[in-house]
């Protein structure tokens, strides 16, 4: 029974997802966002993780009928190799603005946390370890004699925008959303978990379609 339980958590966790929604906020004076061609930006210089990042969510926007693109596809590559004035970010938007587009989808990391975790070796159901004080004592004594007692590890604070660039300075903000992700391991899985979460908020606050469920 307790190796059924084992294997039970563990597949639990393995099945968790990493992105974590915080919050979100939705300009009230926007009642209809319907965009005719979008701009997906990934603010990361890590190449490999813009192109999945972009690709990815832009497929998932196209599915919903969304005219999207990737940033990698339209901005020019020595936009992104030094810093711009706000003059200069102004003109490319108006360049974005002539060439058809009226909306920019931008994610950014905002902040990043160092955390420890507590590693006892072995699973626990619930919190009933610590209603006693011998269990609770027999838990976490290995603090005193085991050098892997604790891990450490990142929390990346995630924030992803929508911005309707055609609209006055009131109406630009369309939607922004802030995200967590806890220790990321692996590129691609960790980008198509962010942009899942992504789509289902959007989803969710009728930013943008639910596709039908197919069984």
């Amino acid at each position: 029974m307790k190796k059924m339980a084992a294997i039970l958590a563990i597949l639990m966790m393995a099945s968790c997802s990493s992105t974590r929604f915080v919050d979100s906020w939705r300009n009230k004076e926007v009642t209809n966002f319907d965009p005719n061609k979008v701009l997906i930006v990934g603010m990361t210089d890590n190449l490999t993780a813009r192109k999945i990042f972009e690709e990815k969510l832009k497929e998932s926007f196209i599915a919903r009928g969304i005219n999207a693109h990737e940033s990698s596809m339209v901005l020019d590559e020595a936009f992104t190799d030094s810093k711009k004035s706000e003059a200069e970010v102004e003109a490319m938007k108006n360049e974005l603005i002539a060439d058809g587009f009226d909306a920019v989808v931008i994610t950014a990391v905002i902040g990043i946390d160092e955390d420890r975790l507590y590693q006892s070796g072995h699973y626990t159901f619930g919190n009933y370890w610590w209603y006693r004080f011998g269990r609770y004592y027999y838990r976490f004594q290995d603090v005193y004699y085991t050098p892997g007692y604790y891990k450490d590890y990142k929390v990346f604070h995630i924030e992803t925008s929508i911005y309707n660039i055609k609209e006055d300075e009131g109406k630009t903000l369309v939607w922004v959303g802030t995200f967590k992700i806890v220790d990321p391991s692996n590129i691609t899985t960790t980008v198509n978990d962010y942009v899942e979460r992504i789509v289902q908020q959007l989803e969710s606050e009728g930013i943008i379609l639910t596709l039908p469920q197919t069984y």
